[in-house]
């Protein structure tokens, strides 16, 4: 991960969990982004309880128009995926609150994902094979499960998410799980917790680094 001389870190948060309150993906999340924003990042939130829209065919109609060929019509389908497309394109950081729903990502959340990848625009397709286009940025999972264990083989949530990071260019993810906490509780959060201060400080010195 590297950012530009001169300004603060730009992270984009992405919280996937449908519950406000009690999560302990947010309030992993939380405690991540608090100690990046003490270190001076600029941190722009996408919370996705507020609802995003799912891929339909007036969606890929547009998607698969060219740019200039697109109608007033088709420009307002893509409005959203636009403004998800720049927020992720702007972040140095992506940092995602992920709750294990049922083995696998909220709906929320994948549908997030089908809104960013887009072909021409996050990846392309070349002759040796798909590259993805958002490279040179750092992603951290903040994973919380109630009984699935994060890298398991009924854990189709933290594999499916480093591969479509992989396949939009974002290789260095970074995985901090609470998982399991039907079975161990308070001490896989605290173990998640105990992580974060090294985290923050490894991405923000990146940056300094790079300075």
């Amino acid at each position: 991960m590297t950012a530009p001389t001169n300004r603060p870190l730009a992270v984009l948060r992405v919280d996937g969990s449908a519950r406000t309150e009690g999560s302990v993906s947010r309030s992993l999340t939380d405690a991540l982004v608090d100690r990046l924003e003490a270190d001076g990042a600029a941190v722009t939130t996408r919370d996705l309880t507020a609802g995003v829209p799912f891929v339909d065919q007036a969606w890929i109609a547009a998607n698969f128009t060219a740019d200039a060929d697109r109608s007033a019509a088709q420009r307002e389908a893509l409005a959203v995926s636009d403004t998800l497309v720049a927020e992720l394109k702007a972040a140095d950081a992506i940092v995602i609150g992920v709750p294990i729903y049922n083995f696998g990502v909220p709906a929320a959340l994948k549908a997030w994902i089908d809104l960013v990848a887009r072909a021409r625009v996050t990846f392309r397709y070349t002759e040796n094979g798909p590259e993805g286009l958002l490279k040179g940025k750092t992603a951290v999972l903040l994973v919380a499960s109630g009984g699935t264990a994060v890298g398991s083989d009924i854990d189709f949530a933290t594999g499916y998410l480093k591969h479509v990071l992989g396949f939009l260019g974002i290789t260095d993810v970074r995985i901090v799980a609470a998982d399991r906490l039907m079975v161990e509780g308070d001490t896989r959060v605290a173990e998640a917790r105990d992580r974060i201060p090294a985290l923050a400080a490894e991405l923000s010195a990146t940056v300094g680094a790079a300075a």
